[in-house]
């Protein structure tokens, strides 16, 4: 950030009075711009064994298998935002359920919140964001070509919880890999 967003002045990074982290502060106004985590909100869409998945036609990731989520907008709730993805990427409607999954991802500033919902019908398919949606039963999941660790840690649990037939909240963090992942799409 070079410049302030309420008068156009020159910003400055440094902690602000009162505070214990860096800030960009307006050397003019003095406001303070909070950068905070992105919350990006999905759920898990189910039909009868199987789940509705993505194949991405954006970047990052581009061609890799995904559930459908994004950047939650404001004015929206967690439940509404994962709805309003699953529409976007996947033109389904679906009934939201369940809180199913939170990863932290402090490496890249994010929070993801998965929700378990069921497909209200089978009139799918892909949105802009998407190259390809379909219903997927465990064993027809590209596990080696899924985009995401959140998503492949939520289908892990999911499909273990559904096995043991009771599902939990799972709370975890991803942490920055060791090496950046090359998976190539298919």
């Amino acid at each position: 950030m070079k410049f302030c967003s309420h008068c156009a002045a020159a910003v400055s990074h440094k902690i602000p009075p009162g505070d214990s982290l860096p800030r960009y502060v307006c050397d003019h106004c003095q406001t303070i711009h909070y950068q905070n985590p992105r919350m990006v909100v999905g759920c898990i869409p189910q039909w009868e064994d199987k789940i509705l998945m993505c194949r991405r036609a954006i970047e990052p990731r581009y061609g890799l298998w995904t559930l459908p989520a994004g950047y939650m907008e404001n004015g929206e709730t967690l439940a509404d935002g994962a709805a309003r993805e699953t529409m976007e990427e996947a033109c389904a409607r679906v009934k939201v359920g369940p809180l199913y999954t939170v990863y932290n991802i402090p490496h890249v500033n994010q929070v993801y919140l998965l929700f378990r919902a069921q497909l209200l019908d089978l009139n799918f398919r892909p949105g802009t964001e998407s190259l390809e949606t379909q219903l997927m039963t465990e064993a027809e999941i590209p596990w080696e070509h899924i985009a995401f660790a959140t998503i492949r840690e939520t289908l892990k649990h999911f499909f273990a919880d559904r096995a043991r037939q009771q599902f939990e909240l799972h709370v975890g963090t991803i942490e920055r890999p060791a090496q950046p992942m090359k998976i190539e799409p298919r």
